[in-house]
C-alpha cells in the first residue's frame, strides 16, 4: 500500500490548462490554446503529460440530477464499528468501499475527526432517502450510526 506520491513538476500553463478543463472538458485543444495563449502542439502535449503522469485521472460529466429524478442530495456522516461481536473485524477502507458500491452513493470519503466516513448521496425524494438510510446503509456491517444533512443548494 502506498502511503506517499510523487510530486509532479507543473507550471502556470498547466496550471492554465487544467483549470479550463476542470471548467469545461469538451473544449477542443484549440479552442484551450487560444485561452492560454500557447501554441496547439504545446497544449496537447501538455494535456498528454498531465494525462501520463496521473494528474488528470479522468474526464467526467456534470448530470443536473433534478431532471432525472434525482432531486435530493445529501451528505451522511457515518460512525464505524470495527470490531463486531463474532470477532470479525473490517477496517476504515473496507467500510468505505462497501458503502461506495451502494448504487445510491456517489461519493465515499475517509476522514478524520469524530466522524470516520463521509457519503454524498441521491435520491428522487425523502422516502427514498429514509429506504437508503434505514434498509441498505445501517445494514452494513461496520455501520454504527450516521448523521444526515440534506443539501438545500448545491453551488457546484
Amino acid at each position: 500500500m502506498e502511503y506517499y506520491s510523487i510530486m509532479v513538476k507543473i507550471d502556470k500553463t498547466d496550471l492554465m490548462v487544467l483549470d479550463i478543463l476542470k471548467k469545461n472538458a469538451k473544449l477542443t485543444t484549440s479552442e484551450i490554446s487560444k485561452a492560454v495563449r500557447k501554441p496547439i502542439t504545446t497544449v496537447h502535449n501538455r494535456i498528454k503529460k498531465l494525462v501520463k503522469e496521473g494528474i488528470i485521472k479522468n474526464y467526467t460529466v456534470i448530470i443536473d440530477h433534478k431532471k432525472i429524478g434525482n432531486p435530493i442530495n445529501a451528505f451522511v456522516l457515518v460512525n464505524a464499528e470495527y470490531k463486531f461481536i463474532d470477532g470479525d473485524y473490517k477496517n476504515q477502507e473496507e467500510i468505505a468501499r462497501a458503502i461506495k458500491d451502494l448504487p445510491e452513493v456517489e461519493e465515499s470519503c475517509i476522514v478524520t475527526g469524530t466522524t470516520d466516513i463521509v457519503i454524498r448521496t441521491r435520491h428522487k425524494d425523502i422516502d427514498s432517502l429514509n429506504n437508503f438510510l434505514v434498509h441498505k446503509l445501517r445494514k452494513i456491517q461496520g455501520v454504527a450510526k450516521t448523521q444526515t444533512a440534506i443539501i438545500l443548494k448545491d453551488l457546484t
